[in-house]
């Protein structure tokens, strides 16, 4: 007995074809093409957003909250990891709650280790019902592992499964940047994140009492 086949017993197979190439219309220019022409108006930095406000046309109602704290309670959850940035959030995130005529009795400031823990307190708070708003503030800066990816991307997710569970609004303030120098240079978003929390929350409570007089 043996190990192989019989000669006379194999079939000889063709040689297989040299492959050909394939004509296609999306077929990626030849190296030595000249540049792409893109319209003007089409050129934007990466980081640019559109100008310019949203308008409504006319004959629509209109239901909007605005960024008013009278007689609201609000939490903000905040994280201690890159706390010189947390700190910086925190305090942009508390003076426009006090501009918005937030009582200052009636802030709660919740520290928790990282960006990772802000969903769970966020929860937590927003299930208590003594607040009409959260406020979730953290920075998570890119290193040379997934973390980064992991950790932003559940923060994000999470906060989100907070507020609609509990239907409570919860605004993201987590910064999520390349480096520590990109987010000292957006700390003011914890004001965003705060002016954010304010609007829906006073959105909701108008649609409250619109919905209990029809």
């Amino acid at each position: 007995m043996t190990d192989s086949w019989p000669e006379e017993d194999v079939a000889e197979l063709p040689a297989p074809e040299a492959a050909q190439p394939v004509e296609s219309e999306t077929a990626m220019p030849p190296m030595d093409a000249p540049p792409l022409e893109v319209p003007e108006p089409l050129l934007r930095t990466p980081d640019e957003h559109a100008g310019g406000g949203l308008e409504v046309p006319d004959g629509f109602a209109v239901l909007e909250g605005t960024a008013e704290g009278a007689r609201r309670g609000v939490a903000v959850v905040v994280s201690r990891f890159n706390g010189e940035i947390g700190t910086a959030l925190l305090a942009s995130a508390l003076d426009e709650l006090e501009r918005a005529g937030v009582l200052r009795e009636a802030i709660t400031v919740v520290p928790v280790p990282g960006a990772f823990e802000l969903p769970l307190a966020a929860m937590a708070f927003a299930k208590t019902r003594r607040y009409a708003c959260v406020v979730a503030l953290g920075c998570v800066i890119r290193g040379e592992t997934p973390h980064f990816d992991l950790v932003a991307g559940e923060a994000a997710s999470g906060l989100q499964l907070a507020a609609l569970e509990t239907g409570v609004p919860v605004a993201f303030g987590v910064l999520t940047t390349e480096t520590v120098e990109q987010a000292q240079a957006r700390t003011d978003k914890g004001a965003e994140a705060a002016r954010c929390a304010l609007e829906m929350a006073d959105l909701f409570a108008q649609l409250r009492v619109a919905a209990a007089a029809t």
